[in-house]
């Protein structure tokens, strides 16, 4: 991976998209470690997570993990999440964030040099276009070593760079007792949020 110490980097993480990657993996992600990790890479502007809640329940089970990562240098961006019944009757969740996405990273794109997305969602290949237009390298963090592979091959294509989140196990996976971070795969499950 290729950062430069000088340049001007942002993280924008899909949230259940990562889940679902680190899921496919067996692995947990450590996010101090991984705020850390890009922190000693760059100028680390801006981490932003994203992840669609239940409003209406008296407890979310993402709230110890919002919380935790808006106490420990986040910057937290949630929407209610939808929910449906799918054709089996099954109750179903949808809680997309493309869009805050895109709109969060084309406003701050001109305080950058380097953006970092987590997500394999190909719906993001024209915003990295864009960015990259206005100069900004992006690099995309999602893994083809799943079956089926979590990123689309179009984003790949047009990332400057991609890592697999693979090759970031030893340097932001979980390991058993370190971090008091919350533990978001309850969560996730509870919710089956759909990550595309």
């Amino acid at each position: 991976m290729i950062f430069y110490p000088e340049e001007r980097l942002a993280l924008f993480i899909d949230g259940a998209n990562l889940y679902a990657t680190a899921r496919a993996l067996d692995m947990e992600i450590d996010y101090k470690s991984l705020r850390r990790y890009f922190s000693e890479k760059a100028r680390l502007i801006r981490s932003f997570y994203y992840t669609a809640i239940l409003e209406d329940q008296e407890y979310s089970p993402l709230r110890p993990l919002i919380d935790w990562l808006d106490y420990n240098g986040f910057t937290l961006v949630t929407k209610p999440v939808k929910e449906f019944t799918d054709e089996h009757g099954r109750r179903k969740i949808k809680g997309n964030m493309d869009i805050e996405i895109a709109v969060d990273m084309l406003n701050i794109s001109e305080a950058l040099d380097h953006v970092v997305l987590f997500s394999g969602d190909g719906d993001f290949r024209r915003l990295l276009e864009a960015i990259q237009r206005r100069g900004v390298r992006a690099t995309v963090v999602s893994s083809n070593r799943t079956q089926p592979s979590m990123i689309a091959d179009e984003l790949r294509r047009q990332a400057d760079q991609f890592v697999d989140l693979e090759d970031l196990r030893d340097v932001i996976g979980r390991s058993g007792g370190g971090s008091r971070q919350p533990d978001p795969r309850e969560a996730y499950q509870e919710l089956e949020v759909e990550s595309n």
